[in-house]
């Protein structure tokens, strides 16, 4: 059985009972990733460092990563499944939903919240009031991105462009293509533990690989010294 990558949502130090999972109808072909350097100080700043330390890097460098995502109606439209129904009536419009709401900050109350923002807004300009308390700032959710048994990184969107391809009889999208861009969370908050948990898990598996790789290299060495 071939193994799919996911992204998953997740809530505090848990995972929730229904959590939001998109697991990749096709696997992307290929994975772009960018590990960003943090340049180091300034030469002013620099020239009052001692020299041990002009080496040390600013902060830790962060990685950045794109995957390309095809969805399609047709597979769950050929075969009756548990789902069959829900994409006879909306097409691959869930799975881009789900996407969405990865995307954008988790409070804010829905419909009802926005509405209720909007009537104290028109209230609020038509008498003159301003803002009696600063409004938070809101969060953007949790979430794994799942590629394999050695990555499982935290990461948050960047982008998502949505590229809707075909549609059903009724406008619903049958056929998108998904660009996400995502960014690695290289220091997870104090009491993110499941965020916490996975990058060690993942940085411990390359650990593992680049000692592997160190043996392969020593074991190379005659072949590239002439001694």
């Amino acid at each position: 059985m071939a193994v799919h990558g996911a992204l998953f949502e997740y809530s505090g130090q848990f995972i929730g009972p229904i959590p939001n999972i998109v697991v990749f109808q096709f696997n992307p072909e290929s994975l772009a990733r960018t590990i960003r350097i943090t340049p180091p100080a300034a030469e002013g700043d620099r020239g009052r460092r001692a020299q041990g330390e002009r080496s040390a890097a600013a902060a830790p460098p962060v990685e950045e990563f794109s995957v390309k995502l095809a969805l399609s109606a047709a597979e769950d439209l050929s075969t009756e499944g548990p789902f069959t129904g829900v994409t006879r009536t909306f097409g691959i419009g869930p799975q881009i939903a789900a996407l969405e709401k990865m995307a954008y900050p988790a409070g804010g109350g829905g419909l009802i919240g926005a509405a209720i923002d909007a009537i104290g807004s028109a209230l609020s300009s038509a008498t003159g009031a301003g803002a009696t308390r600063p409004i938070p700032r809101e969060q953007l959710p949790k979430l794994l991105f799942i590629w394999g048994p050695t990555r499982v990184l935290p990461v948050s969107i960047t982008s998502l462009r949505i590229s809707e391809q075909e549609y059903d009889n009724t406008l619903n999208p049958s056929r998108a293509e998904v660009e996400i861009g995502l960014r690695v969370a290289e220091v997870p908050a104090s009491d993110d533990l499941i965020a916490q948990g996975a990058l060690m898990y993942t940085k411990t598996v390359k650990e593992a690989q680049a000692i592997a790789q160190m043996a392969r290299g020593i074991a190379s060495l005659p072949d590239i010294l002439p001694i």
